[in-house]
């Protein structure tokens, strides 16, 4: 039988432990051409014909490319999204999708504390104003003692909390199915997403991107928030309005935003986000630590091989809840 065929599309994927698994496995690694473009169509399904699974990144996987790849089985999303697949015409095309959760928390956790830090301390414009030869000493807000609001608390938004528990902040959470063990431990107060917008300090976003989550923070919610306060976004930008976002931070209604994803990917050169003094902005990279990059794409290998073999790894799967699914 020929050994199935499987290709590494996510980011920094050509080498690592992965690809030793694969091919102790019996899987064929086809190479990825770095070149091209995966965001368009045609050249996602050039790359994936013949191949029975893909490790992949954050290009779009549509009813038109899935039903053009008879051969494909598996999709493995390095990380925890997968609003770039269609689950429909997955589960219609018998293409599995599956996911890393458990892996890239800590990493993302980090990132939005940097990125909150930063911004709160102002070094975006600090940064340019040393630059420009604008030499000025500016007071900003001390961190400990503010409060952070935690849309979502999850894996992400509980590494988040324990983090800023260490800072000495406050911290307020909007979640529809809490720990409530973490909860106590941590001295953290559930509140409705009205309470707060209006009372926290810093507003960060860990909910996933769902019909009912998608520009939940519109310009009614950044009416809201203080004129002092700070949104950062490390989670999936469909969950921001984004010309809303702008606004408010161009009429001052929020003081500053530090974004590492946006609505549309990669962020155009001329959004006015980029002209912006209070705006930390970065490259949708809150999980690529050099340690969850490597587990994230070890156990996406590991979840391709376990199905190959029969297995099913419920944790990770994000489609065929209800029907059978098999290789063949």
């Amino acid at each position: 039988m020929a050994s199935p065929v499987v290709t590494c599309i996510a980011l920094n994927s050509d080498e690592g432990p992965h690809l030793a698994i694969f091919q102790e496995n019996g899987f064929k690694v086809a190479p990825c051409d770095r070149s091209v473009d995966f965001f368009n169509e045609d050249n996602l399904i050039n790359a994936l014909k013949g191949c029975h699974a893909v490790i992949a990144g954050s290009e779009p996987y549509t009813e038109r490319v899935l039903s053009s790849l008879p051969d494909l089985r598996i999709i493995t999303r390095s990380g925890v999204g997968f609003d770039a697949v269609n689950l429909a015409a997955a589960d219609a095309n018998g293409v599995v999708v599956t996911t890393t959760p458990g892996v890239n928390h800590h990493a993302v956790a980090e990132h939005t504390i940097a990125m909150l830090m930063a911004v709160g301390r102002g070094f975006p414009d600090q940064d340019q104003r040393v630059r420009e030869g604008r030499w000025q000493r500016i007071a900003y807000p001390r961190i400990m003692g503010t409060t952070l609001g935690l849309i979502g608390l999850g894996r992400i938004g509980q590494a988040v909390a324990t983090r800023a528990v260490g800072l000495g902040m406050q911290v307020l959470v909007t979640e529809p199915y809490p720990d409530m063990d973490f909860v106590e431990n941590w001295n953290i107060e559930l509140v409705d997403l009205d309470q707060l917008l209006t009372e926290s300090d810093y507003v960060s976003i860990h909910s996933p991107l769902l019909a009912e989550t998608r520009g939940m923070m519109n310009a009614a919610a950044f009416r809201k928030m203080k004129k002092s306060s700070v949104f950062i976004n490390t989670a999936r930008g469909g969950l921001v309005n984004e010309p809303d976002l702008i606004a408010a931070l161009e009429s001052g209604e929020i003081r500053a935003a530090a974004l590492d994803v946006f609505e549309k990917e990669p962020l155009p050169v001329e959004s006015p986000l980029t002209k912006m003094s209070n705006v930390l902005l970065a490259g949708h990279v809150a999980g690529l630590d050099i340690e969850s990059h490597r587990d994230t794409l070890t156990m996406a290998a590991e979840t391709i091989v376990a199905l190959r073999n029969g297995e099913w790894p419920a944790h990770c799967i994000q489609n065929f809840k209800d029907s059978k699914w098999s290789w063949e």
